[in-house]
């Protein structure tokens, strides 16, 4: 009985580790993608906070004789307060010692107290230290108050502090910086920033690539079934010797193919025009050899079978195989749409950035990209847009994607 306990406790240890290491995993992978969804919902100022956050964040507002000021939070007499700015400020003086003082980079002194100017007396005397360059430093000489002790102390340096009010009780004020004053904020997703980057010819070019993606898809799709069903099943002349040579085609870089189809689409009036993304790229070879391999493996006897019963070629293609190679379609369907949505290389060739009617998403990302290039909130909200169908078209058909990867295509 302890042995099973043991056994069991160990099996639970193993398996806790083991999921744990699934999710962490799991969570790296999926990061980038959660964190360019929640910049895609920021504020360009929101994007820049330090340390980054994933959830979007908005200043409060409050109205103020009319306006709308952020809310700042302070403690005041150790309760806490929301106070706007002002547009006052005091000069403020931060006074060290000689021995405390950092003469290279007076900034970075012990500063013993900071008080405001006018609070110091300038002794009009001046402390002269040398740095570490061997160089003389002036430093003005005050007369301050600390610890109920009057003082001369070093000014290290000057400085500004913004006034903040409370706005229910102009009486309560604080000051601070506003730069790094504790902003009041809360979750709120800028959903806005679509709007934004639909205005821009995103949603044309959205438009655009659905419009040349299922061409594209269906295309390649009906061309693979054709000539996958032809090459395995139909006998003709020259069958297998035709076969190698598309086959053979597949090893011909894209790069070498780019010059003889422009000119093509040149030749016959299709440059700059959207037809001429779709009618090169509706024939493929992986495709026809993925599903002429597939049709081979469906049983010869249920085609003979149907042939027999009086059922066409047609009917036997779309009837028995098509319903069998759903695993393998949908293989094909998920590498054609992927391949069509995410093309750029041809599009920038044979559209260019200049017809901005017929742009495509990668085309209208890249000049989003430049032109927003200081506010990648908005940057990433078309990023966003640009990837949610693919991760859509996948999810819908990891199922038969998964099928088509683990077995041969028939369901015992």
């Amino acid at each position: 009985m302890n042995e099973a306990n043991e056994l069991t406790l160990s099996t639970w240890i193993q398996r806790i580790i083991i999921y744990g290491l699934l999710i962490f995993f799991a969570f790296l992978m999926l990061f980038p993608f959660i964190y360019m969804f929640s910049t895609s919902l920021k504020t360009s100022n929101d994007v820049y906070n330090v340390p980054p956050r994933i959830l979007p964040f908005s200043p409060v507002q409050t109205e103020v004789e009319g306006e709308s000021l952020e809310l700042y939070r302070f403690t005041i007499d150790g309760e806490e307060r929301e106070l706007v700015l002002t547009n006052e400020s005091v000069r403020y003086g931060f006074f060290t010692s000689a021995e405390l003082v950092d003469i290279d980079e007076s900034r970075e002194s012990d500063i013993l107290v900071q008080i405001p100017l006018d609070d110091a007396v300038d002794l009009e005397q001046e402390i002269i230290l040398q740095n570490s360059q061997g160089e003389d430093e002036d430093f003005d000489l005050y007369q301050v108050t600390l610890d109920g002790e009057t003082q001369e102390l070093l000014l290290a340096y000057r400085g500004s502090l913004n006034v903040f009010v409370d706005p229910n009780n102009p009486a309560i004020t604080a000051l601070g910086v506003a730069r790094t004053a504790e902003q009041v904020e809360i979750v709120d997703p800028q959903w806005d920033n679509y709007g934004a980057v639909f205005d821009l010819n995103l949603d044309r070019a959205l438009v655009n690539t659905t419009l040349v993606t299922i061409s594209v898809v269906l295309g390649q799709l009906i061309t693979s079934i054709f000539g996958g069903y032809a090459f395995s099943r139909i006998r003709f002349a020259g069958r297998d010797t035709l076969f190698l040579i598309y086959l053979g085609s597949y090893m011909i870089p894209f790069i070498v193919l780019i010059i003889p189809i422009y000119r093509l689409m040149v030749a016959i009036g299709w440059q700059n025009r959207i037809v001429s993304l779709i009618v090169p790229w509706i024939f493929t070879v992986y495709g026809t050899f993925l599903l002429r391999q597939f049709f081979m493996s469906i049983p010869k006897e249920i085609e003979e079978a149907a042939l027999l019963d009086g059922a066409s070629r047609m009917r036997v293609l779309w009837g028995i195989f098509v319903p069998l190679s759903k695993p393998a379609i949908a293989t094909l369907t998920i590498f054609s749409f992927l391949y069509a949505w995410n093309s750029f290389l041809w599009p920038l060739l044979i559209i260019g950035e200049g017809n901005e009617e017929n742009h495509v998403l990668t085309l209208s990302l890249i000049r989003l990209s430049n032109t927003f290039n200081n506010e990648p909130n908005l940057v990433l909200t078309g990023a966003a847009v640009a990837i949610l169908p693919p991760i859509i078209v996948f999810v819908l058909a990891q199922k038969y994607f998964i099928e088509g990867v683990s077995t041969s295509g028939l369901k015992g």
